[in-house]
């Protein structure tokens, strides 16, 4: 009898039940079909675009980190439909740290765009450029061997160590890590940065679309539209990141290895993180739409 109830509270641990396992289906099938067609689209309309600005730039690596992530998303939804994970652990760990390396990516380069942006605005120039295709490459792998270098090693040698639960066949479950009182304090602190970073980020935007607002007016003035275009990216911050973050420091808190049903609730909060892949149809909007219909996408 105890074997039983001791499988029986392993399956219930390891194993997603069938309407989060459906719930997070429909969620990254979205995301695999909405997130493509961005960076299809977006792809087409960088085509056309001679410069190499800062913003573009950005723009470039915010869909190399998309598309890298998007590659990994038809692994978790065969997971998800199977409910049995095949592949090994070892890649289980690569495919669940690529879901937290594309929230975290694509967040800095989310700052490092508005920054920029903010920048043009308030100091009268047009745009930043790099002169070379040479220096905007240098530059872009810096920063990604800057994060890579400080992100990867780390997570992938500590990250999975103590697998929660026994099963080899089941993926995504790393809440035993969080024992350590090293990764909750580390979980805290990257929480509380991006929080605080959006924080700071929201109150610059409302200071200039207000400055804008008082000094060109709303309707008629090109700069305050600028304003509310970067309004754009900080709306996908709050949408994608600020929920998964605040419940974030709710739920390492808490003892996860013995609540199976708040890692279950964990996992949908990550996987809505991912609708950030829809980012640039979302920016550019009718401007998309009408380079798109225009002049169509020719490889």
């Amino acid at each position: 009898m105890s074997e039983v109830e001791n499988n029986s509270n392993t399956n219930s641990t390891d194993h997603l039940p069938k309407d989060y396992r459906s719930a997070l289906l429909v969620i990254y099938a979205l995301i695999l079909l909405g997130g493509t067609l961005n960076v299809v689209l977006t792809s087409c309309m960088l085509q056309s675009q001679r410069r190499l600005s800062f913003t573009n730039v950005s723009v470039i690596n915010l869909i190399t980190v998309h598309s890298l992530f998007l590659f990994t998303v038809p692994f978790r939804i065969f997971y998800y439909a199977s409910d049995t994970w095949t592949l090994g652990q070892p890649f289980c760990k690569i495919v669940s740290v690529m879901i937290h390396a594309h929230m975290y990516l694509a967040f800095i380069f989310y700052v490092f765009l508005l920054i920029v942006r903010y920048v043009e605005n308030f100091s009268q120039q047009h745009s930043l450029n790099f002169h070379r295709v040479l220096h905007a490459t240098v530059a872009s792998t810096v920063v990604w061997l800057v994060i890579f270098g400080i992100m990867f090693p780390p997570t992938m040698v500590k990250y999975g160590l103590q697998t929660y639960g026994n099963d080899s066949t089941q993926c995504f479950n790393f809440g035993e890590a969080l024992k350590d009182s090293a990764v909750k304090i580390l979980n805290y602190l990257i929480c509380t940065t991006v929080l605080l970073v959006w924080s700071v980020l929201l109150f610059y935007q409302i200071y200039f679309l207000l400055y804008v607002g008082k000094k060109y007016g709303t309707r008629d003035r090109q700069e305050f539209w600028v304003q509310m275009k970067n309004s754009v990216f900080l709306m996908v911050m709050f949408f994608c990141f600020v929920p998964y973050q605040v419940f974030r420091i709710y739920y390492v808190s808490k003892d996860v290895s013995s609540d199976s049903e708040l890692q279950n609730i964990n996992e949908i909060f990550l996987a809505f993180t991912a609708f950030s892949c829809f980012d640039m149809i979302v920016f550019a909007g009718r401007d998309l739409y009408k380079y798109i219909m225009s002049r169509g996408c020719m490889y």
